[in-house]
């Protein structure tokens, strides 16, 4: 019996196209999206909520393909980018180009459906990114800041595809989700620092992996842990979270400063990498204890 060959072309080509649209990255954006959809929602609707992680995955795979064709000649200085599609010759600028085009008109296109809002948010999503985001990254440290709207809309935009409207809620997830960047990023310049330096761009808030910089980050953290709050005091219109739930996330925000506390303490690479783990945990079980507490509430 003859044992079946794995074509390694085709394994070669979906590895790409995972590569080119940073597949890991897009569905954490992609879960965002679903969970302030949920928490906007009275009624689920699973057509609507399929269009919203189709069209999410089309902007959030355009927006990094082509910042993958800006990036091409810097992604080759730096260890963990050069192996990417195209620096390594795998993949045609032209083919990126192509594919980072097709995916924002149907990412577009499929927002559109839901609402002209979610369309309009997803598009300034991508404008931000590649327009702004990506060529400031090599010349200022306020790229991070910039980087941080269209990383904080996913979670806001699902609101607006489930209700269409822009208002107090939204704005609030947007906030989290705006503060939380500033911890997650700058924990990763931190440990990628020397390779960063390799392709020029600046990062971290200080330019240095100093105790300026590891004093921004626990205030940055500390901010997330309050605006992560405010939806328990009652002030944040429909939003709302129990006492159970801010406890919950309470206790999620002071696992979150631990790592802040030592990262300012230690200033060293293992520690940075930590609190970016960290960081990835909180916002994920934040999401989640959102979303479970709406749902207990209306079911109990």
């Amino acid at each position: 019996m003859s044992i079946p060959q794995i074509d390694t072309a085709k394994v070669s080509i979906v590895q790409d196209f995972k590569e080119i649209t940073k597949m890991r990255l897009a569905l954490s954006v992609v879960f965002s999206s679903l969970a302030g959809y949920l928490l906007g929602v009275e009624t689920i609707s699973w057509q609507t909520l399929s269009l919203l992680a189709i069209g999410g995955y089309f902007m959030v795979g355009a927006s990094n393909a082509f910042n993958q064709i800006i990036e091409r000649d810097l992604d080759a200085l730096m260890d963990r980018t050069k192996n990417r599609p195209i620096p390594s010759g795998r993949m045609s600028v032209s083919t990126a180009f192509i594919i980072a085009s097709v995916f924002t008109i149907l990412g577009i296109t499929v927002l559109y459906s839901i609402n002209p809002k979610t369309a309009m948010f997803g598009a300034i999503s991508i404008f931000f990114y590649v327009s702004l985001y990506t060529p400031l990254k090599t010349k200022t440290p306020l790229s991070v800041f910039v980087g941080a709207i269209p990383g904080a809309i996913p979670f806001m935009l699902g609101w607006v595809a489930a209700t269409n409207e822009f208002g107090i809620e939204p704005g609030t997830l947007f906030m989290i989700q705006f503060f939380w960047q500033f911890p997650h990023f700058w924990a990763i310049g931190w440990f990628l620092y020397d390779d960063y330096k390799k392709g020029g761009f600046f990062m971290l808030p200080t330019g240095k992996r100093d105790k300026g910089t590891a004093v921004q980050v626990l205030v940055y953290t500390l901010w997330t842990v309050v605006t992560s709050l405010i939806p328990a005091f009652g002030v944040t219109g429909s939003l709302y979270i129990t006492p159970v739930s801010a406890l919950l996330i309470l206790l999620l925000g002071v696992f979150l400063l631990k790592y802040a506390i030592k990262l300012y303490k230690i200033r060293d690479a293992k520690t940075a990498k930590q609190l970016m783990l960290a960081s990835v945990s909180y916002i994920t079980l934040l999401q989640i204890i959102y979303v479970a507490d709406k749902f207990l509430r209306t079911w109990i």
